[in-house]
C-alpha cells in the first residue's frame, strides 16, 4: 500500500512565486477564523483533522493547517501554502509540515472538483456515531432536511494515507456536499470557507438532534418524499448568502481571537 507519509517527507519546497495578493489574504483569515471556530464549537481533536481553502487564482495552490499547531494557534500568517504535487509553496512555521492523510482526502476533492473552494473534515462525537449507524443521517429534522439528496457515504479503510483512497473518496462524494466517513468522520464541501463552514453546522445540529431522538427508543416520524424535497428546495434558496458568516467572525472578535495575524 502507498502512503503519504513518505511522499510528504520527500516533496519539495518551492519558493512563492507572487506575493500574497488581497484575495489570498481575505482566504487566510477566513480560514483561519473557520480553525478557531472549531475550537470554540468544540469540534477540535487535538491537534488532528483539518480544513482546506483553495487560494484564488490558477496555480491550483491550497491553504491547510500545520501539523501540531492546535485549531485555537491557526492565524491567517501560519497557514501552509501547498500545491496538488504535496510540494510546499514558499515559507512554513519552523519544524511544522502539511498533515498527510489531509492531502490525500482534501488534496484529492480540490483536485476534482472545481466547486471546491473549501474542503472540511472533522471528527465530532455526533458525526462519528451517525457514520456508525447503517442509516446514517435520518432527515428527522428541519436542519437534517437541507441535506436531503445532498449526502454520500465512504466505508472505513483505515486511516486516511493510502494513495488509492483518494480516488474513492471522491467518487463516494459524487459532487454532493457532505461525506459521511463511516467509523471516521465527516467532509463538507464548499465554494468557499463560510458555505462549507456553515453547512458543517447545520450538519452537526442534524447528527446531535438525530441522536437525541434514538435515544429516547420511541417511534420516529419521517417527513414524505413530497415535504423532503420541497424542504431541500428551500435551504437551497439560503446557500450563496452566506449571512451567517459576518456574526461568526464578530463572535471571535468579541472573544479576542487573534485569527486574522
Amino acid at each position: 500500500m502507498e502512503i503519504y507519509d513518505s511522499f510528504l517527507l520527500d516533496s519539495g519546497q518551492i519558493p512563492d512565486r507572487n506575493p500574497r495578493s488581497p484575495e489570498e489574504m481575505a482566504v487566510r483569515r477566513d480560514l483561519a477564523a473557520a480553525y478557531q471556530l472549531c475550537a470554540m464549537f468544540g469540534w477540535d481533536d487535538l491537534i488532528y483533522t483539518h480544513i482546506s481553502a483553495r487560494v484564488p487564482g490558477t496555480d491550483h495552490h491550497f491553504l491547510v493547517n500545520p501539523l501540531g499547531l492546535s485549531f485555537d494557534e491557526i492565524t491567517a500568517s501560519n497557514l501552509i501554502k501547498i500545491d496538488l504535487d504535496g510540494n510546499i509553496i514558499g515559507e512554513v512555521p519552523d519544524g511544522y509540515r502539511p498533515n498527510s492523510a489531509g492531502f490525500v482526502i482534501h488534496g484529492g476533492i480540490h483536485s476534482a472538483r472545481d466547486d471546491a473552494g473549501c474542503v472540511m473534515h472533522l471528527h465530532t462525537e455526533a458525526q462519528m456515531a451517525v457514520a456508525c449507524l447503517a442509516e446514517g443521517l435520518l432527515p428527522l429534522t428541519q436542519h437534517a432536511m437541507r441535506f436531503h439528496g445532498r449526502i454520500g457515504y465512504h466505508d472505513y479503510e483505515g486511516i486516511a494515507l493510502a494513495t488509492g483512497e483518494r480516488a474513492r473518496i471522491v467518487a463516494d462524494l459524487e459532487g454532493k456536499a457532505v461525506l459521511m466517513m463511516r467509523n471516521h468522520g465527516s467532509i463538507t464541501v464548499g465554494e468557499s470557507v463560510a458555505q462549507a463552514f456553515v453547512e458543517m453546522y447545520y450538519l452537526e445540529k442534524s447528527a446531535r438532534a438525530q441522536l437525541l431522538a434514538q435515544a429516547t427508543g420511541g417511534p420516529l416520524v419521517l417527513p414524505s418524499e413530497e415535504v423532503l424535497d420541497l424542504t431541500a428546495r428551500q435551504w437551497q434558496g439560503s446557500f450563496t448568502q452566506n449571512l451567517e458568516w459576518p456574526s461568526l467572525l464578530r463572535r471571535l472578535e468579541r472573544a479576542g481571537s487573534n485569527y486574522a495575524a
